[in-house]
């Protein structure tokens, strides 16, 4: 019996040792401008990625794919350090925070992102990020920052052409045109928003909001006064002209129900609350201006007060679609043209390749 737990354990430890050798097998070399090489392994954990997004394991030929994905990100890559550019840390923790805030629907920094998963989920980011995309937040970075080098060395070797790609004037109008039951405004109204957080100190909080608010009374401070005071260090307080539309969202947004919000819009211009009392601060509203809802003409502007008409708004879109799909035309052909035997080195091919890539099967 002994003998036959023995010969199972060495039968696990080779097996196991099997695979990681597997695992380590170099697939590819690319050798533009240093050798890099691509194994089993860091296929794998791409494929890993890709296969969460579509829920099912790749055939091997998506497998072929995916390594030549690989092979050619490397190669503009390695185009890219050639030519000396760098990404700086800063630039991609601030990109990630921007992205994982989009994904949210709210401005949060990488410290209050880890910590609102932390809270509702109940586990740390590297966790949730591994559960997503298959990497922690320090892999996910290098990602991005290869990803954001390749994109900022395509559109270096491509500016001349990129600048010239522009929507026509029919193709604006018909957007509009196709689109027009989108741009419409909804009532808004432009107010004047001011808070003054308790913090520890609740009573010297309220006699801050009350001195602002007699002032912005008595015409000694106007709305732009305060709101650019605000922004001094040590103000103590937060202002802002704020443009509100009337839903339950910007109702929201402000710290206010949407009943609340009825009521502001209910009121005259010129209309200022009375001191205001959360759970976290004082404030206090003042109406400077409202916006009925209407249609918008391709010659009106988006958004009052703005100078960017619905005309410059959709050749702006367009544009930037069209120079998107450009960019990832010109990357294609880019990485294409790099793909050779001189840059690239293939290690495993035809039946040796496909038994290598049948993992999973």
């Amino acid at each position: 019996m002994k003998k036959i737990a023995l010969a199972l354990m060495i039968f696990c430890l080779t097996a196991a040792s099997v695979f990681a050798q597997s695992d380590l097998q170099v697939l590819a070399v690319v050798k533009l401008n240093k050798n890099e090489s691509i194994t089993v392994k860091q296929l794998k954990a791409r494929c890993d990625v890709y296969q969460k997004q579509v829920n099912r394991a790749l055939t091997v030929d998506e497998k072929k794919k995916v390594l030549n994905t690989l092979i050619e990100e490397k190669l503009v890559l390695q185009a890219a350090q050639k030519a000396g550019l760098n990404i700086p840390d800063s630039y991609v923790d601030q990109y990630f925070a921007q992205g994982m805030s989009q994904s949210i629907g709210a401005q949060v920094t990488e410290k209050e992102l880890a910590e609102m998963v932390k809270k509702t989920q109940g586990i740390t980011l590297d966790e949730l990020l591994i559960k997503q995309v298959g990497m922690n937040v320090a892999e996910y970075k290098n990602y991005l920052r290869n990803q954001l080098m390749m994109q900022q060395y395509v559109v270096q070797q491509n500016q001349a052409s990129l600048q010239k790609v522009a929507p026509t004037d029919e193709e604006i109008r018909m957007a509009y045109e196709s689109n027009k039951a989108q741009f419409v405004w909804n009532d808004m109204v432009k107010v004047l928003l001011v808070i003054v957080p308790k913090a520890d100190n609740s009573d010297a909080a309220k006699l801050k909001l009350n001195d602002l608010l007699n002032k912005y009374k008595d015409k000694k401070m106007t709305a732009e006064q305060i709101s650019i005071q605000s922004g001094s260090e040590g103000s103590g307080y937060q202002a802002g002209e704020i443009l509100v539309p009337k839903n339950e969202a910007s109702a929201n947004g402000i710290g206010m129900t949407l009943q609340n919000l009825l009521y502001i819009f209910s009121q005259n211009e010129g209309y200022c609350s009375d001191i205001q009392e959360t759970e976290k601060d004082f404030r206090f509203i003042s109406i400077l201006k409202k916006y009925d809802a209407k249609m918008l003409a391709i010659s009106d502007i988006v958004q009052p007060e703005s100078t960017v008409t619905v005309y410059d708004y959709i050749r702006s879109s367009i544009t930037q679609q069209k120079q998107m799909a450009f960019v990832q035309q010109a990357a294609q052909d880019l990485s294409k043209s790099l793909n050779t035997s001189d840059n690239v080195e293939m290690k495993k091919t035809g039946a040796a390749l496909d038994k290598l890539l049948a993992w999973g099967e």
